[in-house]
């Protein structure tokens, strides 16, 4: 039943003219205001601010290539439920705190693998790219984004121009009362194959349903997010009415 991956429509002019790029960037900022307010009230209360901005990339668990055809190291999944569509989100998942939201995870299809900002190991499954294409674009708020930025997107032209406009942007301040709120609630394939997919996040926000896209593509035996060549790591966001064609990723949603 799954489509094949539809490619980006090519945009003209400067990048800073173009909308997915301001989309791209709006969506970052959004992301950054939320964090501000939470440092505000943190501030208020006496916690503490955020995390500096990290200034390279350190040295993460996906720095050496894996063997030809197979997992990085220590990384070991079930993928018995192979490329059929999912008829529902794993039966595992938990969820948890990342900066100023919350995300889910799962044991069976991933992120199985913690190593500071690099979340990683996520089952060669349709389940497995859902969760890579919520977890991986999540981090790029926080202060280790770029060591995420280098080894969980897709090395090209559409990663440096993230890096780029992601230098602009301040990180977002962490909460640190215990009570993270998830704006993620389920996921739709739009498009999948074993080597490349298109994950559609379905999202509740205070005036209802919206949802934006994210690529993913299976390299050096993990899953990573292709970056257009605008910089973009989401589609333009656009209201749901009908919520009946997402898988929901069940209790805590």
């Amino acid at each position: 039943m799954f489509l094949r991956r539809q490619p980006r429509a090519e945009e003209s002019g400067p990048y800073w003219r173009q909308p997915s790029w301001q989309l791209s960037a709006g969506f970052l900022a959004v992301v950054v205001v939320i964090g501000g307010l939470l440092a505000l009230t943190s501030a208020a209360t006496g916690d503490t601010a955020a995390e500096p901005a990290e200034a390279t990339a350190s040295e993460g668990p996906l720095s050496g290539a894996p063997p030809a055809g197979g997992r990085p190291e220590g990384c070991a999944t079930d993928d018995s439920a192979g490329d059929a569509p999912p008829k529902a989100a794993p039966e595992d998942i938990d969820w948890r705190p990342l900066g100023v939201a919350r995300v889910p995870v799962s044991a069976s299809a991933g992120p199985t693998l913690f190593q500071g900002a690099v979340w990683w190991c996520f089952a060669h499954t349709p389940a497995g790219a859902a969760l890579a294409a919520t977890v991986i674009p999540t981090q790029m708020s926080e202060s280790g984004w770029r060591t995420v930025t280098e080894q969980q997107l897709v090395a090209g032209p559409g990663r440096d121009m993230f890096e780029f406009q992601r230098s602009l942007s301040a990180d977002t301040a962490r909460r640190t009362d215990g009570s993270p709120v998830s704006s993620y609630v389920g996921f739709s394939l739009i498009a999948y194959t074993p080597d490349a997919a298109t994950v559609s996040l379905l999202i509740k926000g205070g005036q209802g349903f919206t949802a934006t896209a994210v690529e993913v593509r299976w390299s050096d035996g993990d899953w990573k997010v292709q970056a257009g060549v605008d910089g973009s790591l989401y589609s333009q966001m656009t209201t749901v009415q009908d919520t009946n064609s997402y898988l929901l990723w069940g209790a805590g949603t």
